[in-house]
């Protein structure tokens, strides 16, 4: 006769906790960032307002869609059997996801600088070939 021991794992409570974490995360950098980025859109589309928006909406979807998929693509937890082992697996995976939301909003941000020069460049080669008429 053999007996099976049962042994208790926190995986599941890791993966309650986590997910929670990470998007509201994800939320509060995505509504910080384009709230901010609004002034940049209307300079990017020349005070355009209707179109400047629905892009801002666009890149506030793609960023949700973006950063939340690859929280779920790391959520896997290995054998968890203590709380100290949870409370570094949860260190582990919020920093390093919190690293990536951090790149990610850097990238957004020169995204909107570059296309902020492009319509300020844009503007001045238009202001040059009015001048020369």
């Amino acid at each position: 006769m053999t007996t099976t021991v049962l042994t208790t794992t926190y995986n599941f409570s890791a993966y309650m906790i986590y997910l929670p974490i990470v998007i509201a995360m994800t939320v509060l950098v995505s509504q910080f960032l384009f709230k901010n980025s609004k002034t940049f859109m209307m300079d990017i589309f020349h005070q355009k307002k209707d179109i400047a928006m629905a892009t801002n909406s666009l890149f506030k979807i793609g960023f949700y869609l973006l950063n939340i998929g690859f929280a779920l693509c790391i959520i896997e937890f290995f054998q968890i059997e203590t709380i100290e082992r949870l409370v570094v697996a949860l260190s582990k995976k919020i920093g390093g996801f919190s690293i990536y939301l951090g790149i990610m909003m850097l990238f957004n941000l020169l995204l909107f600088l570059k296309g902020r020069k492009h319509a300020m460049n844009k503007e001045k080669l238009i202001e040059n070939e009015n001048n020369h008429l």
